[in-house]
């Protein structure tokens, strides 16, 4: 049966598209942090993954190379995937890099340090 996200099988989504793919998207979301590019970069290079992934959909699995529909939710789940690598690795460069100015407030973001002295921040 055909679902509305996968096309060839569940499990088949998950390998190729979750593992494969989200992790390929997780590493260049992580690269285009590390090189301090700007964050449209991630959804240019989930693009290309995409392709890739609906590739080997195609030549491995007998899926449709040209379905909107199915590239579409690859090119969703690589982007986050791709983001939430971007995000993790923008993170940790803020903090470490500008260790004065800003500290870690969750594994996604960062803020600003308060000042000494307890004066607020000029925002």
């Amino acid at each position: 049966m055909i679902g509305i996200i996968w096309e060839t099988g569940f499990g088949v989504f998950l390998l190729v598209t979750v593992c494969l793919g989200g992790g390929a998207a997780y590493m260049s979301g992580r690269s285009v942090a590390l090189t301090w590019r700007p964050v449209y970069n991630v959804f240019v290079y989930s693009a290309g993954l995409a392709c890739a992934v609906r590739f080997i959909h195609y030549a491995l699995f007998g899926g449709t190379l040209l379905s909107p529909q199915y590239f579409a939710v690859d090119l969703i789940v690589l982007a986050a995937f791709a983001s939430v690598g971007f995000r993790i690795t923008k993170t940790s460069q803020m903090v470490g890099q500008y260790s004065w100015l800003y500290e870690r407030q969750s594994p996604l973001s960062w803020r600003q340090r308060p000042l000494p002295g307890g004066v607020p921040p000029i925002s």
